[in-house]
């Protein structure tokens, strides 16, 4: 059978190369013209050719064609370029769980998507399991822990699919550093693994923190709620409950485990919350949760941790859930959030000079993070508001009209920075303070001596060199 891999820019080449290495006749598609020099010559290597859609006519037989969940094209733009192909179309995603497959069967695997919350919900997940030297590839990078030090494999690494493969390669190649095939040694015992449109399914857990906006992809054929769907191709899945009953109601699956704030019919639920911005103290119910082992859990748990707003105790649900699902002992759970500080140059508090400030920085941040992240300050006067962020860094973009007609309602003081906020203000009705360079808005809060609020739509990667 020969196999098309369409989209190098998404993780295509490391499929392209692993399908080869296993023998298989593969064909790559370059849709967007991206192949960097040394990636064509790793194809070269392995006798991978590049062809375009219409060279198609000219092949006979079965055709496996492998593309990602959000490819613009459809399955019968590929076809007509051959119609009497034998053809078989699968997901980035599903192509990296049958490179995958047998992988990892003696230790905790954990997926993560959502639309929200998942980098906190791994690094969540990262002080639960730090005992047993977790794996983690997420958006701030491709690490592994060894006795609680951290390794950075890869800083720069997107959460691609194949970039699971990508980072169980590095972590091999540092416990086995001489290259003759073999990967006898294996320095991690559990695996957290993050992923923005939806899962590979090699997950005991598969998490999914919330769909709270259900933006289109693939040209708008598709959507955020269908890519993440996937999902359920985890043995267990923990999931917000008003996502499931909103997007996933006619799921068959025989272990979902569902969360939610409000919602007492969930399988998890907070009874309590008394809110601070160092720790929040959550009291969270639950009842016949099920698990890995085969067994259902009900009781209750007093989580201590950093969560100083709602979507913070939501994302401690979810995470709490897959704890759960995977059989971890409560006083583990426990004692693994109390440690979880949020994650410098995300969400996070600390002290600048004479003010405090906290930050809500993520490549995601959208109209109803804005929102709930000004509820955390409630109504702090000493408080100034900065909102801001910069283009083109998820598939999910800002509905700066939104953004614009929020600010138009708050009573506080706001200060617009970066691309993002130069384009709002010309939006909004109200006067604000527009500072271009980001770091002048530090310089600001301390010379009035006003604590900071920071949300801003940015690379983490960018944001860290300030």
């Amino acid at each position: 059978m020969n196999v098309l891999v369409i989209d190098l820019t998404h993780g295509g080449v490391k499929i392209a190369v692993s399908l080869a290495k296993k023998g298989k006749n593969v064909y790559c598609y370059d849709i967007y013209n991206t192949l960097k020099d040394i990636d064509k010559k790793m194809l070269d290597v392995y006798n991978v050719k590049l062809i375009q859609p219409n060279d198609l006519k000219d092949f006979t037989g079965d055709l496996k064609v492998i593309y990602p969940i959000h490819l613009p094209l459809t399955n019968e733009d590929i076809k007509k370029n051959n119609r009497n192909l034998n053809y078989t179309f699968i997901t980035h995603h599903k192509a990296v769980a049958e490179i995958l497959n047998g992988w990892g069967r003696d230790i905790d695997k954990i997926e993560i998507t959502g639309v929200k919350g998942k980098t906190s919900c791994a690094f969540m997940l990262k002080e639960i399991l730090i005992d047993e030297n977790p794996l983690i590839l997420s958006s701030l990078g491709a690490l592994v822990y060894e006795e609680k030090n951290e390794i950075v494999l890869q800083k720069n690494i997107s959460i691609t699919p194949a970039n699971i493969k990508e980072t169980i390669d590095l972590a091999n190649k540092l416990a086995n550093p001489v290259c003759n095939g073999e990967n006898k040694n294996q320095i991690y015992n559990s695996a957290i693994f993050e992923s923005s449109l939806g899962v590979t399914g090699i997950g005991d857990v598969g998490l999914l923190t919330n769909i709270v906006e259900d933006y289109p992809i693939a040209q708008n054929r598709l959507s955020a709620s269908i890519a993440k769907k996937q999902v359920f191709g985890c043995r267990i899945v923990c999931c917000e409950k008003e996502s499931l009953d909103k997007y996933y109601k006619d799921i068959k699956h025989e272990k979902v485990n569902s969360f939610s704030f409000d919602d007492e019919s969930a399988d998890l639920y907070v009874k309590n919350v008394e809110y601070s911005l160092d720790e929040s103290i959550i009291d969270i119910a639950f009842k016949d949760i099920k698990t890995k082992s085969d067994e259902t859990l009900s009781g209750e748990i007093r989580i201590t941790t950093f969560a100083p707003g709602k979507h913070h105790v939501m994302n401690v649900l979810g995470v709490v859930g897959t704890a759960l699902s995977l059989d971890i002992d409560e006083n583990t759970i426990i004692n693994g959030l109390k440690n979880y500080k949020g994650i410098p140059g995300r969400t996070n508090k600390k002290n600048i000079e004479n003010i405090t400030v906290i930050e809500e920085i993520n490549p995601g941040i959208n109209t109803k993070a804005i929102e709930a992240s000004i509820n955390m300050i409630d109504n702090d006067a000493n408080y100034i508001i900065s909102i801001g962020g910069d283009y083109g860094i998820t598939c999910e973009e800002i509905d700066e009209d939104a953004v614009a007609k929020l600010i138009d309602t708050l009573d506080k003081e706001i200060i617009l920075t970066g691309e993002v906020g130069k384009s709002i203000l010309n939006k909004i009705n109200k006067e604000v303070n527009f500072i271009e360079d980001y770091n002048a808005v530090y310089d600001f809060a301390i010379e009035n001596n006003r604590n900071l609020l920071f949300i801003y739509r940015s690379d983490y990667r960018k944001l860290s060199k300030r």
